[in-house]
């Protein structure tokens, strides 16, 4: 008897500006552990996460590409082969906030530039550092329709708010589509 079990691999990569939070999410999703202490990331590095659904088997490679400009030139390698991406800005009141969250649209762009038109998922991150009733969070849902985002979630890797729920969305989505495509085939 033939053994049904599909197996599926997904690159996702993971960009936004410096010290919004990325490897912390990813550590957060994969390991279930938060590191209080920030650790700058040096060019890329990758996480690899495996995961069941509906009988079919799921491995992910989370890639976590470096927000610093100094690691600009390397970009285009890392964003090779993603077949989703995950875009991070700070929620915190600050300038990092704001410039993170005005880079948005960079950051989309070099998705669109180096992979296509991918899946995209957008994180408002450190959720817990603000006071989340008095989140001004009107302009996102504009954003996530002009870009076309697959949605938006507000997370903390600190706390685990949203972070599960944000990273099942886009891989779901592309089991979905990849699923659909090998039925096809």
């Amino acid at each position: 008897m033939k053994n049904s079990r599909l197996k599926f691999n997904f690159k996702i990569t993971i960009v936004g500006d410096g010290r919004v939070g990325k490897t912390s999410l990813i550590q957060k999703f994969t390991k279930g552990s938060f590191q209080k202490d920030y650790i700058k990331t040096i060019g890329a590095q990758f996480s690899v996460y495996d995961k069941e659904i509906d009988g079919n088997d799921i491995r992910l490679l989370f890639w976590d590409i470096a927000g610093q400009d100094e690691f600009s030139f390397a970009r285009p390698s890392f964003f090779r082969n993603s077949r989703g991406a995950i875009i991070v800005y700070s929620l915190e009141e600050n300038n990092l906030g704001e410039e993170s969250f005005n880079h948005i649209a960079n950051w989309h762009d070099n998705i669109i530039q180096f992979c296509g038109n991918i899946p995209v998922v957008l994180f408002a991150n450190k959720v817990d550092l603000v006071d989340e009733n008095s989140l001004d969070n009107s302009i996102i849902p504009g954003v996530v329709n002009e870009r076309n985002f697959l949605g938006y979630y507000i997370t903390s890797a600190k706390t685990e708010q949203g972070v599960i729920e944000a990273f099942n969305e886009i891989i779901d989505k592309l089991y979905h589509k990849y699923k659909e495509l090998s039925a096809e085939l």
